[in-house]
């Protein structure tokens, strides 16, 4: 077994045993934190990621402050923003005491550089990772799940977008990025540098939505509202 496979299925077991210790009665239990910071160390490692855990960890810090590690909690957040789209940061963001999101440093960063992705500053935020690189420390393929969210914006945003924008949205001086991501999606570009997103014919056709309301639904809204 190479030590690839062999480090996929001991994480594989990891997972296996922490669902079952989710699903038990000892689930808020603060004996079991030092399992679940092993495992959110784990999935930052081996670039994995199992929200759920990561939950359970910020719920036994509300139950229990004095067990709050603030590099776990940095890795959960960071974990919670490789999944963009989704709202897992949002969730992990509600489960922090204000305390910590405003006094620990790392923290507070992360915090930052959510925000940044979240409203789209995506060169920005490049510059603001450029000056804390060693936030990102230990979390394997970090910056790949970002550019992964960053092309789910371009493709649901643009028809067609010029070469050196979608560089600099990738955080990408060197142009090493463009041509990988593109290839991915099966972007292509024309001489003038523009690149093709998608065609007319792949863009969702507009529905006419039409909702129907009957003479007495609208008479008690109006009844109600005087």
């Amino acid at each position: 077994m190479t030590s690839s496979s062999s480090s996929s299925s001991s994480f594989e077991q990891m997972r296996a045993n922490v669902g079952k210790l989710l699903r038990g009665i000892d689930r808020y239990n603060p004996e079991n934190l030092a399992t679940l910071e092993r495992y959110v160390e784990t999935q930052a490692r081996e670039n994995a990621y199992d929200l759920e855990a990561n939950l359970a960890v910020l719920k036994l810090y509300q139950f229990n402050p004095a067990y709050f590690q603030t590099t776990v909690t940095s890795q959960i957040l960071l974990k919670a923003l490789t999944n963009l789209p989704h709202t897992d940061f949002t969730l992990c963001k509600c489960m922090i005491d204000q305390t910590h999101q405003q006094e620990e440093r790392p923290i507070r960063q992360i915090l930052y550089l959510g925000n940044l992705l979240e409203t789209c500053h995506f060169q920005s935020f490049w510059t603001s990772l450029e000056e804390n690189r060693e936030l990102i420390n230990g979390i394997t393929g970090f910056e790949d799940s970002v550019r992964k969210f960053i092309c789910h914006v371009a493709g649901i945003t643009y028809q067609t977008i010029e070469h050196r924008l979608l560089a600099e949205m990738l955080g990408d001086p060197l142009d090493t990025q463009v041509k990988v991501w593109m290839n991915k999606y099966g972007w292509t570009e024309n001489e003038e540098g523009q690149i093709f997103i998608f065609s007319q014919e792949e863009s969702v056709k507009p529905k006419n939505i039409v909702e129907k309301i009957d003479f007495e639904s609208v008479s008690s809204i109006m009844a109600t509202s005087q």
